[in-house]
């Protein structure tokens, strides 16, 4: 069920890339020079394509094959358009929910939200083409196949999935700890999205301006916040449990 997720060498990811494989994410080797190395950073450039500089450590741990300075992770599932994708669920007859992942960075934790979301009924999940999690084979793993089930989109910036809920009629809802009201007090019964910040820094604060609502979790115990997978499980079965 899972493909081969790694390939190397500077000329072999030109070719992926040309042939229009779907890459994840590249991996460059710091202070690398040379002209087929340019033509790849321009390639990488002039297809938004996610990518990293790293020592030659990272590259040696990521194969065993003459790398060349270079490595890249290909997506084992193909990407849909967002557009596309909210189109089609808005004409099927169903009650929107989507869930908007702001560069959400563990894998295992991505893993896991989309376990959680494809048992849900979540319609789709949005990410940011760059500074998230690859689709990688731990991912694969965490979610117990539902990677292969759900629907996911690659978006610039997760502001332009904002606007294009908003747009569409639905409503987007910030799950941060800076919220006044507790998820309980919102309603989720009509076409809502609800973003999930990244482990560190949360959402972007840039993104809270432009959501509808925002929602907290009450936290009654003494660490200020929960793991983000856990969090995103709460948020999905209270919208659930409203909808039923």
């Amino acid at each position: 069920m899972e493909k081969e997720t790694t390939i190397f060498g500077i000329r072999a990811i030109i070719e992926a890339i040309k042939s229009g494989e779907t890459i994840d994410k590249v991996f460059m080797q710091k202070s690398l020079k040379g002209e087929l190395f340019q033509e790849l950073e321009s390639l990488i450039h002039t297809e938004g394509i996610n990518s990293s500089y790293v020592p030659v450590e990272k590259l040696n741990r990521l194969t065993r094959g003459n790398h060349q300075g270079a490595v890249a992770q290909i997506s084992p599932i193909a990407f849909h358009d967002i557009d596309e994708l909210v189109m089609s669920i808005i004409e099927s007859g169903k009650t929107p929910l989507f869930l908007l992942l702001d560069q959400l960075s563990d894998v295992r934790n991505f893993g896991a939200i989309v376990r959680t979301a494809e048992c849900t009924g979540v319609n789709g999940i949005i990410i940011q083409k760059k500074g998230g999690a690859p689709i990688n084979g731990d991912t694969i793993k965490t979610s117990a196949g539902a990677i292969f089930k759900m629907p996911i989109c690659k978006v610039d910036h997760i502001k332009d999935a904002v606007f294009h809920m908003q747009s569409s009629g639905i409503r987007v809802i910030a799950a941060t700890e800076k919220a006044e009201n507790y998820l309980y007090d919102v309603s989720f019964k009509e076409p809502c999205a609800i973003i999930m910040g990244s482990e560190g820094r949360g959402i972007n604060p840039s993104v809270l301006k432009v959501v509808d609502d925002q929602a907290k979790l009450p936290i009654l115990g003494e660490i200020e916040s929960l793991n983000v997978s856990v969090a995103c499980g709460a948020f999905l079965y209270e919208a659930v449990r409203q909808r039923q």
